[in-house]
């Protein structure tokens, strides 16, 4: 059984992401969306580096309206990430067996 974990707070103002992170199993997926896109950019340093190392382990998503509404342009993205629209969001919900929502 697979969870797709959701991630809607900036990593700079709550730990929602590294919560969702620490119990993110194999073959399960992280999407970022509303604030919490701003930790997708490969510039943001620590974020970045804990992102990295959860690849290896799940998939990580962030939504492209959501980076554009904030002026962060796709090229910005740490490399390894998927950018998804809305379509790409509902096949990740329809595509796990679960989702959980970091709040």
């Amino acid at each position: 059984m697979s969870t797709l974990h959701t991630v809607n707070k900036s990593p700079f103002d709550r730990g929602s992401l590294e919560s969702a992170l620490a119990h993110a199993l194999p073959g399960d997926a992280v999407l970022l969306i509303e604030d919490a896109v701003v930790g997708a950019r490969s510039a943001a340093a620590r974020i970045a580096e804990v992102l990295k190392a959860a690849m290896p382990a799940c998939s990580l998503y962030v939504l492209g309206p959501d980076l554009s509404a904030r002026g962060i342009p796709t090229t910005d993205v740490i490399d390894g990430m998927t950018v998804v629209d809305y379509a790409g969001f509902v096949d990740l919900v329809t595509g796990h067996d679960k989702t959980q929502a970091w709040l």
